[in-house]
């Protein structure tokens, strides 16, 4: 979210005799088309996903990626070789009113018009970014894009894809990995514990100094543990 697939550059160049690397642009990003405001920002994006996936593959996913991984794995967990889980924010699993009355100021700052506030306020937690270091066109590009934030965040916090549903999870016989970083937002930590105790076949990660942007201030550590969940696949 707010990024593009370039991001992915050096965990890919890192694999490059290993593995093909697929990292599609989510709606209104890099390349890809902006979203059309229906369906919802989250099936929309599990739709340009899906197609992709022609034979069991390992898919690998980052915040709101991984719970696009997630949802395809719940729903088609034939179609999933393994299941690398980077920081996924699928709020729903592990409800945190405090990060409940940060999405909420910042569905606020977007209905009011306020979206380069709100920008500033979710990078500072979820981007590690610095605001002020941006170019005007950045800024703009970023204020843009905090309205797919917000809907993509609704659908997070309300579950609206089912992906918790009675069995989903369960029903998920490849191996996962969940990677989060140390210093990550605490409600990540509550979200790995939730997903974790309902999968058959998981393990677990933490990043020492790392943040929720861990794939590219980390590329190394993330890559060494991509890895291992392939050689478990």
């Amino acid at each position: 979210m707010m990024g593009n697939a370039s991001y992915w550059g050096p965990v890919a160049r890192k694999f490059a005799d290993r593995i093909r690397l697929s990292a599609p642009d989510l709606p209104g990003h890099g390349q890809s088309p902006d979203w059309p405001g229906t369906p919802d920002f989250h099936t929309h994006t599990t739709r340009a996903v899906a197609p992709l996936i022609d034979r069991p593959m390992d898919l690998i996913g980052h915040s709101i990626g991984a719970t696009v991984a997630l949802r395809i794995a719940v729903a088609a967990p034939e179609a999933v070789r393994s299941l690398t889980l980077i920081e996924p924010v699928l709020f729903a699993a592990a409800p945190d009113p405090a990060n409940d009355a940060v999405m909420e100021e910042l569905n606020m700052l977007v209905e009011t018009g306020q979206n380069a506030e709100a920008a500033r306020r979710f990078l500072a937690i979820w981007g590690g970014l610095d605001w002020s270091s941006q170019t005007e066109t950045g800024r703009e590009r970023l204020a843009r894009q905090m309205r797919l934030v917000v809907a993509g965040n609704k659908a997070l916090m309300r579950d609206d894809a089912h992906i918790l549903r009675e069995g989903g999870l369960e029903g998920i016989d490849a191996p996962v990995l969940i990677v989060m970083g140390e210093d990550s937002p605490p409600v990540i930590a509550d979200i790995a514990d939730a997903l974790a105790a309902r999968l058959p076949d998981v393990g677990r990660a933490r990043v020492p100094g790392a943040a929720h942007m861990l794939p590219i201030t980390h590329p190394a550590q993330v890559t060494e543990l991509i890895g291992l969940n392939l050689d478990r696949a």
